[in-house]
């Protein structure tokens, strides 16, 4: 990758002076090509099924484009696997430096934040598909994840996410802002997921039926995942495990689903990575669709990083990450 070069006259003699930027670990570029990979073959298949059908969408990429849509994709997802928390100094400081060579066609970063919502839908896509190439290991966790868009000190005069978000509440207190509601299994990799306003609840029926009528095995929630639904799922083949209110009989439980429940740290350690590595909640976003772009594309990431966490779950015929 070429370095910035310069001539410099020091005593009435030119010398070569070159501006040295940081290259780019051979483990961040391999990090690159596989998602570029990844996501290319996944628009390709994407707009060859449209063809087949002859849906009349408008193609992925419009001739005289500059930057095609996987490009653009991945310079988003890859963007949460830079340590930058700032997508402006990222895009400007490394895509329009070290990677310039990997996107010919790069367009100046004002532009680039406007095409954002043209991604979105693949991104959300994108994100499905690799969800179901998860594992169905049979047991799951579930939990949600606030993601507030403001100080609560300024929820009265914030613009942004006006008609998006809400007020909600959680184990920690008020916030405003949206709520991302996850299933993973035991290996870490998740199984579904749904962004919602913030004032939604975790036992929400339409919120459950989306998030779990796909699965079978065991689910493991925490109290707030108590619903009316327990025999509709059980009688789908999935079995809801959770914690018992202060004020709720206490019942028998079987030893296996007593493991089951201990497990569930695993899920606050996902929800953990992606608000510190993969920085999906702050408050910095001046349009909520380049918003919920960002928090797909952390997601995605998430996908594709190779340190998941899991837990060793007995009686699961052996079942660990690789």
């Amino acid at each position: 990758m070429a370095k910035g070069r310069e001539i410099v006259d020091v005593c009435g003699v030119e010398s070569l002076t070159y501006n040295l930027r940081p290259m780019l670990p051979q483990d961040t570029k391999d990090k690159l090509i596989e998602l570029f990979v990844s996501i290319d073959d996944f628009c390709l298949a994407l707009q060859a099924w449209q063809t087949s059908r002859q849906l009349g969408q408008e193609p992925l990429d419009k001739p005289g484009s500059q930057l095609s849509y996987s490009e653009q994709m991945t310079i988003l997802v890859f963007y949460h696997y830079s340590g930058y928390k700032c997508f402006e100094y990222y895009y400007r400081q490394v895509v329009q430096t070290e990677l310039r060579s990997y996107f010919p066609r790069l367009i100046s970063y004002e532009r680039f934040v406007v095409t954002i919502t043209r991604v979105l839908p693949g991104l959300f896509l994108f994100l499905q598909y690799r969800c179901r190439c998860s594992q169905f290991t049979g047991t799951y966790f579930v939990d949600s994840k606030k993601l507030p868009v403001c100080d609560n000190r300024r929820i009265h005069s914030h613009r942004v996410f006006a008609d998006v978000a809400a007020r909600g509440k959680t184990s920690t207190g008020w916030f405003f802002g949206l709520k991302v509601h996850l299933v993973i299994n035991q290996l870490g990799e998740i199984m579904s997921f749904l962004l919602t306003p913030g004032n939604v609840a975790d036992n929400n029926h339409e919120v459950l039926h989306y998030l779990l009528d796909h699965l079978k095995g065991h689910c493991i929630g925490d109290k707030g995942y108590l619903s009316a639904l327990f025999e509709h799922f059980y009688e789908r083949g999935l079995h809801l495990i959770t914690k018992v209110r202060a004020k709720m009989k206490n019942q028998l439980m079987p030893l296996a689903h007593k493991i089951k429940l201990r497990k569930r740290a695993l899920i606050e350690s996902v929800n953990d990575l992606l608000m510190t590595v993969f920085d999906i909640d702050h408050t910095r976003h001046r349009n909520p669709y380049n918003a919920i772009s960002h928090t797909l594309s952390g997601l995605i990431a998430y996908c594709f990083y190779p340190n998941k966490p899991s837990v060793f779950i007995p009686g699961t015929d052996g079942l660990l990450a690789p």
